[in-house]
């Protein structure tokens, strides 16, 4: 599939120079056919991240989940192992399990015609089709999904044959570790449908710049002019940002409700790390808690956000816990950005649009965009070198 944008429309965001640079064109928030580029090579062709194992620690556990528009089957298998595959039954196409569910028994069943299939995928049982003397059972396997784990999340490759989530993530792979998001679970989530192009998220988490004019909650917590970009060597982005003296964490009071992550020392439990992790997961690192948006593009112009707030097992422990402090403070947050991104929307639609420049606080913006625009022609993301401020 060639790139639906050529390279003159790209080189202004590729120019040396972050005062040379320009964003990029409007058409690639707009377009349908760019849209679809996005879909093949960003996010079919790379590991997407679909959300959370909570749940599916014991062999035979089986749940049925949506990643990009596909259902999937995900299992934990006999042996202990994550496997994915495609909900339908090779029969007639019937979903082996509702989206949304989860069961756990020693067989993939479809409640159709009772076609049972081993944790591995292959076909164990086809009533009656045993009478059929040639029948050949081993060519009705369920259809894969490459899948992998990582910290409590799970990640799927579509193509099949994207390089490791190791080599996708960069120095990015083992960075959340002293936070441990594996020992997690997701206590609140909220779902957002925002009409703006779903770079627009990724490029507002990414900067600051915006934080005193539509963040005030925001700025009383956190010291917005303190971000400490890391150099990425993985297709990914990201920093940390310091809390105010005396704030615990970010909250509309800066007080925290839950309890210091254990593998934090006195530094990193006064800071905040952001990471965009490409194609579709921001993960925010708090002293207490976990936050991430898992991004699904449902068009040019469409995006739904899932936010979750995960916390450790320790503060849920704890007398009269309530994650809500965490989620108050976000979707307050949350609105105000996703707001935003849908106002930027409609001004790339408009006639007067032209294409601007970046602020200093805008370095990662620049990166972001480097990133997608080397993506349109080299059929795939990669990492970007992080741009200095000039």
């Amino acid at each position: 599939m060639n790139s639906p944008l050529t390279l003159d429309q790209l080189e202004p965001v590729l120019a040396t120079g972050r005062y040379q640079a320009r964003t990029l064109p409007a058409d690639a928030y707009l377009r349908d056919d760019v849209y679809e580029f996005e879909r093949q090579k960003f996010f079919e062709a790379s590991w997407v991240c679909g959300g959370r194992l909570d749940g599916l620690a014991e062999n035979g556990t089986q749940k049925a989940v949506s990643v990009l528009g596909e259902s999937l089957l995900l299992v934990r298998g006999a042996d202990g192992v994550l496997r994915a595959f495609h909900n339908v039954c090779r029969h007639r196409g019937h979903q082996l399990l509702p989206e949304g569910q989860c069961t756990t028994h020693r067989a993939i069943v479809c409640p159709y015609h009772a076609w049972a299939y081993n944790l591995d995928g292959s076909l164990r049982v086809a009533p009656t089709m045993k009478e059929e003397e040639d029948f050949p059972r081993s060519e009705f396997p369920l259809q894969s999904v490459a899948v992998t784990e990582w910290f409590g999340w799970f990640f799927v490759n579509f193509s099949g044959d994207a390089p490791s989530l190791r080599d996708q993530l960069g120095n990015a792979f083992d960075l959340p570790a002293i936070w441990e998001p594996e020992r997690m679970t997701v206590e609140l989530s909220s779902q957002y449908e925002i009409a703006a192009n779903w770079k627009l998220i990724i490029e507002n988490y990414m900067e600051c710049y915006h934080c005193p004019s539509i963040h005030p909650a925001l700025c009383r917590v956190t010291y917005v002019d303190s971000v400490d970009f890391i150099e990425h060597s993985g297709a990914w982005l990201g920093g940390f940002m310091d809390l105010i003296e005396g704030v615990e964490t970010m909250s509309l009071t800066g007080q925290s409700g839950g309890v210091r992550l254990r593998g934090l020392d006195d530094r990193r439990a006064r800071q905040v790390l952001y990471m965009a992790l490409m194609p579709n997961l921001l993960l925010t690192l708090h002293p207490d808690y976990v936050m991430t948006h898992r991004i699904d593009p449902i068009g040019p112009k469409q995006t739904a956000v899932e936010c979750a707030w995960l916390f450790p097992p320790e503060a849920k422990e704890l007398p009269g816990f309530d994650p809500a402090y965490a989620k108050d403070f976000w979707h307050l947050t949350n609105s105000e950005d996703l707001g935003a991104c849908a106002s930027v929307q409609l001004g790339l639609a408009s006639k007067g649009y032209r294409r601007g420049p970046f602020a200093a606080a805008e370095s990662e913006v620049l990166a972001t965009q480097r990133m997608f625009a080397r993506g349109y022609l080299d059929g795939r993301l990669s990492p970007e070198p992080a741009v200095a401020p000039a």
